[in-house]
């Protein structure tokens, strides 16, 4: 994905407001609703989403500024740094090369017990016998402890390994989703640190930063063991209109004042179209009606949308809504707040 902030059009020296700002006019410009069957648009919109997700975040951003993460949330993998602080590792590049003129001066030193009185000491082994290795003749084995010793642990590695093989590593990554692609039930694809990309088949319900188990997808073992797994953590993208609340979903339906008086039928945006709703007469503003089966999967089927009205009066003075009111104050009418507010 390109650079979040180029995709939003912002700078890196961007407040919060200004990211948000930038986000909706551009979600609201290419939401899919706008451009039905139109791929390129949905795809504009599905980069957006993903922009927002990395610097809509502050945790994320930071990370992103820094270089921790690529554009599209995922870890920049250093990959193998030679033995440096591995599992076992040798760590040679921090040994003095002196260190290696004192260990390996050993041999030829023989510790006073070599038959010439300390003339060279050397070691050939041969295969062969039941024991399988051996030294030759007259010569003796070196001790596995003193190799170890030299090569910072490996010799006692080397007798673990022939008993037990150690599995590889576990790798973790962050898949971006939509709530479309949730619904339609669509295969997100995530690229691992690895470099492979999978596509993710989604569990139903899948809730926002579940982790997924990709068996056998992490780094390999080196000792023949098995490879590590893959845990990949799912984020939702936020919509500009719908939240989400476990497999259900919520949307703010401005109503004007007259709807919610009288009683009105609005076309109300859902993940699979538009639909018509009722208003019933006299709606209070914050009283949900319930669409079923029209929010996200779940095991036996789908979550509700619930569609919550919300009175926006008009902007600008109105002579003969004024009067009304007048007339209604006047008139002293029951306060809806009941008497725990007065």
């Amino acid at each position: 994905m390109r650079d979040p902030y180029d995709v939003l059009g912002v700078g890196r020296s961007a407040s919060e407001a200004e990211v948000k700002r930038a986000y909706r006019k551009l979600a609201k410009q290419y939401h899919p609703d706008k451009h039905a069957g139109d791929k390129r648009a949905q795809a504009k919109f599905s980069e957006i989403n993903s922009a927002y997700e990395i610097i809509g975040d502050k945790e994320k951003r930071q990370k992103f500024d820094r270089g921790e993460i690529d554009a599209e949330g995922k870890p920049k993998f250093q990959g193998f740094e030679g033995f440096r602080g591995g599992q076992g590792s040798a760590g040679f590049e921090n040994i003095d090369p002196s260190a290696f003129e004192e260990i390996f001066s050993s041999f030829g030193r023989g510790g006073g017990q070599s038959g010439s009185g300390g003339g060279a000491r050397t070691f050939r082994f041969t295969t062969g016998g039941p024991g399988g290795r051996r030294a030759s003749a007259g010569q003796p084995e070196p001790d596995e402890d003193f190799l170890s010793s030299i090569f910072g642990g490996l010799g006692g590695r080397a007798r673990g390994a022939r008993s037990a093989a150690t599995p590889g590593t576990d790798i973790r990554a962050d898949v971006g989703v939509t709530l479309e692609d949730i619904a339609a039930g669509r295969k997100p694809k995530v690229t691992l640190p690895t470099g492979k990309t999978v596509a993710l088949t989604l569990p139903r319900p899948v809730t926002d930063g579940q982790v997924i188990r990709l068996q056998g997808q992490g780094l390999p073992s080196q000792s023949g063991g098995h490879p590590g797994d893959a845990l990949v953590t799912v984020r939702f993208v936020p919509h500009p209109l719908f939240k989400a609340e476990g497999v259900d979903l919520r949307l703010d339906l401005p109503v004007s004042l007259d709807e919610a008086v009288i009683g009105a039928k609005i076309p109300v945006p859902t993940l699979s179209g538009k639909v018509q709703v009722t208003i019933p007469p006299n709606s209070s503003s914050g009283r949900a009606l319930r669409l079923k089966g029209k929010g996200l999967p779940s095991k036996t089927g789908a979550g509700d949308l619930l569609v919550t009205p919300r009175i926006v009066l008009p902007d600008g003075a109105d002579g003969d809504l004024e009067a009304l009111m007048k007339k209604w104050r006047d008139a002293k009418r029951p306060s809806p707040r009941g008497s725990a507010f007065d």
